[in-house]
């Protein structure tokens, strides 16, 4: 990727207040975590390609990226890159965390399983 091309990132790895929601999702496109994960009311993720609901423990999490905006808590939102259990899917599930966190969302972040090497990574490599 090419200077500029890319996401601003901050020297921690996460992404800058000048990044937006769209950039973030292109970059996890491109390295194949197109599909579009979805969080249900009971807090658990919905793959988009065979319709399985997993815990969030039961997911892989290949990387997370939070955004935070500078005075707007509906900016609170984690990305999280995954692949399924039961297909393999590789997708992504955009999460609102803190007051706006709905409480299905709220139960996914609290079970998913997040280590250094996830937190606030870039996507992994093509």
């Amino acid at each position: 990727m090419a200077e500029g091309d890319g996401p601003d990132m901050s020297a921690e790895g996460a992404p800058s207040d000048n990044t937006t929601l769209v950039a973030v999702l292109a970059q996890y496109a491109d390295a194949g975590f197109d599909a579009n994960v979805v969080t249900t009311e009971d807090g658990l993720l919905r793959c988009p390609r065979c319709r399985t609901e997993s815990a969030a423990d039961e997911v892989t999490l290949d990387s997370m990226r939070r955004m935070e905006g500078a005075s707007d808590p509906d900016d609170m939102l984690a990305v999280l890159a995954i692949t399924c259990p039961s297909c393999g899917e590789q997708g992504v599930a955009v999460i609102h965390y803190g007051p706006t966190a709905s409480p299905g969302e709220a139960t996914v972040l609290a079970a998913i399983d997040v280590d250094e090497r996830t937190s606030n990574a870039p996507p992994p490599a093509p």
